[in-house]
């Protein structure tokens, strides 16, 4: 359900809930107006397009969204991957691929995909988020130390060269960017500051400071990019030529897919702490809206921010309004106080930038999980963290996600027992037939645990096992949930072999869904109608009348019975007799 119409009809869009939600709104778009402007810049884009992208998401996400507390704008995620399409597309490529990745995450939602983010494990999330940060944490670096631009288009070019102008290092930026660090972890210490998150205490210190100083050296918005237009943007359609939109299907799948585990997870954090529950297919309509929209505004890409939807929670936000009023607010800044931000200086942002990038790791999350997480999922952890810092964030996300796709299925694998069925195990069978041992030349084997492909081996392993062939031999499918094609093909392969030994194979307490996938594969013809079983009592009581019909098996039978009377007599005979001292054994 859509979070607006959920709100209204819960009663949260009253008068009386108005000014908790405004309250929120308000702050969370004074903590947002900051990260906005450094989100845009690190992405390649101009401060101004990450406040219009937090404008039109903030809007569209909280109107059509499937949370009612989240927060969207651009975030840190995006980082890495928006400003490797900037560099290599420029920003009207950026846009056409926002635009594309808003169409993708609109079609998601509406095929009921929202699911989605249940089926990536979590040391591939921590992994890529961990690996992200690292990147962004260097990727401020020249701008955190006053360092000239550097070339390099892959993460260890960029952080060896940077290693190398080292030197030149700017001493005015550094002192700086410090301070606004400093500001942005311990202002909000400062009595009568509590209330004032620290990223705008850093900005407007620093700014400030700059401002009055005008410190040689120091870059800033207005000196970099000529300050912010006062004002709402035009709308502009995006080039959305056929080759333009093939050229741009990878990196718009890119930025869909991050786009829908970044929003899917920051809704799941506010229902953690607010008790609510979202909707995931709407939600990721509203966030494929709300890209669709942005691009076409002056905008880039968006999705659910963490941060700030913890933010809105905290300070009483309980509905959309909330959400609404921190565009509305980041609208009012842009119309009325845009000739400001000339002199906010590049350094204060970065410093913003460096406390995002160690939120975002999780680094002691990250090192417990390398430390007491199993040696499989500590190696799928490292190997995403070290592909996404080094290599690419696709490219580390699918890699991650087949190594534990592969290693769900070799546990899977592991815990799927066929094995011989004792007799011990079939006494309550034996007992409701009347019969105390199995029939002569009868074997039962149990498959326990889904048929799968990965699993096929255990049966062709349990089977090659008897060494001689049974008259008769039963397979119990009454533990087994599930069989794909791949246990199909080898049941059929195990009892065409089995009939070339003359061997009768029956089945036995197949599911109704099992049961179908039997029927409709063919092997209940292949066996016979009458060598499927609901129940093993009924296949028992079978090869019990073929062990009294059937001479072969009957004889077996009569050796078998013959051999344990004689066994009876022998022991009887052993027992009864005593020596009596005379030299010989009387019977007594």
């Amino acid at each position: 359900m859509i979070a607006l119409l959920d709100a209204y009809r819960a009663g949260l869009l009253r008068r009386q809930h108005w000014a908790p939600n405004v309250v929120s709104g308000l702050i969370v778009g004074v903590v947002a107006l900051p990260l906005a402007m450094a989100f845009a810049i690190a992405s390649g884009a101009k401060p101004e397009q990450g406040i219009y992208t937090a404008i039109i998401a903030g809007l569209a996400v909280s109107a059509f969204g499937g949370s009612r507390l989240q927060i969207a704008g651009p975030t840190g995620a995006f980082i890495v991957i928006l400003s490797g399409i900037t560099a290599k597309y420029g920003i009207a490529g950026l846009q056409t691929a926002t635009l594309m990745a808003g169409a993708m995450l609109l079609m998601l939602g509406l095929a009921k995909m929202g699911g989605i983010i249940k089926f990536i494990p979590a040391p591939v999330i921590v992994g890529f988020t961990s690996g992200i940060a690292v990147i962004i944490w260097v990727g401020q670096w020249r701008e955190f130390l006053g360092l000239p631009a550097v070339a390099g288009e892959h993460f260890h070019e960029k952080l060896w060269h940077t290693l190398l102008v080292l030197p030149e290092l700017h001493w005015p930026t550094t002192l700086l960017a410090c301070l606004s660090l400093l500001l942005v972890l311990h202002g909000p210490k400062v009595p009568g500051l509590r209330r004032i998150p620290g990223p705008l205490i850093a900005l407007l210190a620093v700014t400030v400071l700059q401002a009055l100083c005008q410190l040689p050296g120091i870059r800033t918005i207005g000196s970099t990019f000529g300050g912010i237009p006062e004002g709402l943007p035009s709308f502009q359609v995006p080039d959305l030529t056929f080759r333009h939109v093939i050229e741009l299907i990878g990196p718009a799948f890119t930025i869909a897919m991050l786009g829908a585990i970044e929003s899917l997870l920051s809704a799941v954090v506010a229902d953690g702490m607010a008790g609510t529950r979202h909707d995931s297919n709407q939600e990721l309509v509203g966030q494929g809206i709300a890209n669709v929209l942005a691009p076409l505004f002056g905008g880039f890409a968006a999705t659910g921010a963490i941060a700030r939807t913890a933010t809105n929670i905290r300070n009483g936000g309980t509905s959309p309004l909330s959400g609404i009023t921190h565009a509305l607010t980041l609208m009012l800044t842009i119309l009325f106080l845009a000739p400001l931000a000339a002199s906010v200086p590049l350094a204060a942002l970065a410093a913003i930038l460096f406390v995002v990038a160690w939120n975002m790791s999780e680094a002691r999350h990250f090192l417990k999980m390398a430390r007491r997480a199993p040696r499989a999922d500590v190696i799928i952890l490292l190997v995403t963290f070290m592909l996404t810092v080094f290599a690419d964030l696709v490219v580390a996300v699918n890699i991650g996600v087949i190594l534990a796709t592969l290693q769900f299925l070799r546990r899977m694998a592991s815990s799927v027992e066929v094995r011989q069925a004792t007799e011990q195990e079939l006494q309550q069978e034996f007992t409701h037939q009347g019969i105390s041992r199995l029939p002569p030349g009868v074997l039962v084997f149990a498959v326990e645990g889904p048929f799968f492909f990965g699993a096929v081996e255990n049966l062709e392993r349990a089977l090659a096992g008897t060494h001689t062939d049974p008259r008769v031999l039963i397979i119990r499918l009454r533990w087994v949930p599930f069989i794909d094609i791949t246990g199909l093909q080898t049941l059929e392969e195990v009892v065409l072999d089995l009939h070339s030994r003359q061997v009768r194979v029956m089945l036995t307490g197949a599911n109704a869904r099992v049961r179908e996938k039997l029927q409709k594969a063919g092997l209940l013809d292949l066996i016979g109608a009458e060598n499927y079983f609901a129940d093993l009592r009924q296949a028992l009581l079978v090869c019990q009348e073929l062990a009294e019909q059937d001479p072969t098996m009957a004889r077996a039978r009569s050796m078998l019975l013959s051999e344990a009377a004689e066994g009876v007599i022998r022991v009887s005979r052993d027992y009864f007799k005593v020596p009596m001292g005379t030299g010989r054994d009387e019977e007594r």
